[in-house]
Parts: structure tokens; sequence; C-alpha cells
């Protein structure tokens, strides 16, 4: 395993991230309706995967989120408010079993402007720099998604490609990847 991070080592119950405002803690079924509600059209415009058709969908969801983390796979997590433990929305680091993670992030649309995601992600980045043996995070991104791409931008993230990718809507996305470099 490419990681510093032994898979017995993950604990679902104790894992939290914690940055300035959010607590970033492993997605659980406490958020399902939540995520069923806010992981709407709006919101999957600029991502791959589409809104659940049932909640049904979103408990899979997270029940696959759940045994990619127990595996060491990857690490999706509810965003949360420090102060109030409102959910704003999910992240998470993909394949952390490998040189090139995928960092991944939505906010919920009443919290945007608030930049969360980018405080999200600088979270999961330091998680990332502190247990993972990484080269860099991949963090793909819609090229018209200009909140998203300057997240990467804020963390030193360097375009590398720019290729179509087709959603699971069947819409063709204009992709542009950034790599941001271990300890950056």
């Amino acid at each position: 395993m490419d990681s510093k991070v032994e898979k017995n080592k993950l604990e679902l119950e104790s894992f939290c991230i914690e940055t300035e405002r959010l607590l970033l803690r492993p997605v659980s079924m406490e958020y399902a309706e939540e995520i069923f509600k806010e992981f709407d059209e709006e919101i999957t415009k600029y991502m791959f995967p589409s809104t659940p058709d049932s909640i049904l969908d979103t408990k899979k969801f997270i029940e696959g989120s759940i045994a990619g983390f127990l595996s060491g796979e990857e690490i999706v997590v509810a965003i949360l408010s420090k102060d109030t433990l409102e959910y704003l929305g999910n992240g998470g680091i993909h394949r952390i079993d490998t040189k090139m993670p995928e960092l991944g992030i939505w906010i919920k649309k009443s919290a945007h402007g608030n930049h969360y995601g980018r405080e999200a992600v600088a979270g999961l980045k330091k998680w990332a720099d502190d247990n993972l043996d990484y080269e860099y995070l991949r963090y793909p991104v819609v090229e018209e998604n200009m909140s998203s791409r300057k997240i990467a931008e804020s963390l030193g993230g360097k375009e590398v490609s720019r290729y179509p990718k087709v959603n699971q809507k069947g819409v063709s996305l204009d992709m542009v990847e950034y790599h941001i470099f271990a300890g950056e």
C-alpha cells in the first residue's frame, strides 16, 4: 500500500478533520436526507455523478463511501459548520492507496460564497500531506466552474490537461485537471 495510513488505522467513529470553521467527518446515514435534498441538478451541473433518483440511491452512495473508508481506498466526508454542526456538503479523497489520489468537493447552494469549499479542500490536503505518501492530488474540474478552479489554484494546483468527459447524465463536460503536489 502506497499510504502512510494502515487500513486498520482509519477509525470511522473517531475520524475528524478540523479546520478554522469546519468539521469534516465520515459521511454517514445521519446525512442521507440532506444529501438527497441538496445534491440537485444545479449542484451536479459541473459534476460526473447525476442527481439521485431516490433516497435509496443516496443511501447506496453512503454505504459505498463507508465501505471505501473501511477498506482504506477513500475518505468521503460530510462538511459541517464547526459552530452549529449544520451540514454544508461533501468532500473526499479517492484512491488514497495510490500515488495520485483524487480530490472532490461540493457545497450546498445556500452555503455558496463563504469559501467553505476552499477551506474543506485545504483541510483534506493537509490531512493527505500528514497521512498519505502521494506524488500529487488530482483535482479534475469542469472548465466553466471558476469557483472550483480557484480552489485548486489557491492550493498551488497546476493545470496539466484538458479533456472531454461524459458524465452520468450523458452530457459531455470540458474538463480541466489540476495537480496539487505534496507539501505545497
